[in-house]
């Protein structure tokens, strides 16, 4: 992984057999950013996702394997939950068969290239557990 800091954006590079959650985590860490959005692109060979059920208070993952895929899109925040940073990232990718699936991004390993936008914003967004639907939500206290 490498990245670059312009203004307020980090232009980061992820590199082939890396895992794209670790790695913005570890440039949130790094830099201090305690808020942000991101977006990205690039293909990966190893993909879990999930959706979550509101009734059931879980996630359900799918686990994509065995082949690549087009990391059509990357989209998430990061907010601050006990003092570190906490990603929120949602992906989309393609097969061969060009049909997208798509959901809560867990983890993501690049088979070829992963490039992102980082773009830190001047504040502080917590998280807190929604008693009722059990999801960590915005807390703006």
């Amino acid at each position: 992984m490498d990245y670059r800091r312009f203004n307020d954006t980090y232009v980061v590079r992820i590199e082939r057999g890396e895992e794209v959650v670790s790695k913005l985590t570890s440039i949130c860490e790094a830099e201090g950013i305690k808020l942000a959005s991101i977006e990205g692109l690039g293909a990966a060979d190893y993909v879990v996702m999930g959706l979550y059920s509101v009734e059931e208070k879980l996630y359900h993952k799918t686990t994509l394997s065995g082949e690549e895929f087009e990391v059509c899109s990357i989209l998430g925040n990061v907010s601050e939950k006990d003092g570190k940073p906490y990603l929120h990232m949602h992906i989309c990718v393609a097969g061969a068969d060009g049909i997208a699936r798509g959901g809560h991004l867990n983890e993501c390993r690049i088979s070829g290239a992963c490039e992102m936008f980082l773009r830190r914003l001047d504040g502080h967004v917590g998280r807190m557990q929604d008693p009722t639907t059990g999801l960590n939500i915005y807390s703006f206290d």
